[in-house]
């Protein structure tokens, strides 16, 4: 039996999915130790923000968080939902919207920088003490030459 799969998207400054994006922030964050947002931080960003999300039979599975200028505040993807291209078009999305996509993310989530650098991502700075835990980050901007950007209209056919 296949899911239903909806894509909705919070304008800057709509709340209308705020919690349920929380939620699978906290869900993440309990189980893998990432994503370590307050959740004033969270909310006040999120509502600065376009966010972008997948709902499988009504439950939210995916959201990435961007802003104007096309840098990604938060994506998270739920564990059992990974595999799937959730990221993938979220990104695709992202990246047909703004000419420039970066990110941050902490130097030891393997996983993620394995996602971003299999999408075209690529490494521009290492920043010691980012997090508010001391933790280092690498800012991250996806290549102009990115497959990622060839590859939208697939991303989107599904």
């Amino acid at each position: 039996m296949s899911a239903t799969v909806e894509k909705r998207v919070d304008a800057a400054g709509e709340t209308d999915y705020v919690d349920a994006a929380w939620q699978l922030k906290e869900h993440i964050h309990n189980k893998e130790g990432v994503l370590k947002q307050r959740r004033g931080f969270f909310i006040d960003a999120y509502r600065r923000s376009s966010t972008h999300l997948f709902f499988e039979d009504g439950e939210l599975v995916a959201f990435a968080s961007v802003r104007r200028d096309g840098y990604i505040l938060f994506l998270a993807v739920r564990p059992d939902a990974r595999g799937r291209g959730y990221g993938q078009r979220l990104i695709a999305e992202i990246a047909t919207e703004h000419n420039t996509v970066t990110c941050h993310a902490r130097t030891t989530n393997e996983d993620a920088l394995g996602f971003y650098e299999h999408l075209g991502f690529r490494i521009t700075r290492h920043i010691e003490n980012y997090y508010e835990d001391s933790g280092d980050a690498y800012y991250l901007k996806l290549g102009e030459d990115s497959s990622i950007r060839d590859k939208v209209s697939e991303f989107f056919s599904r």
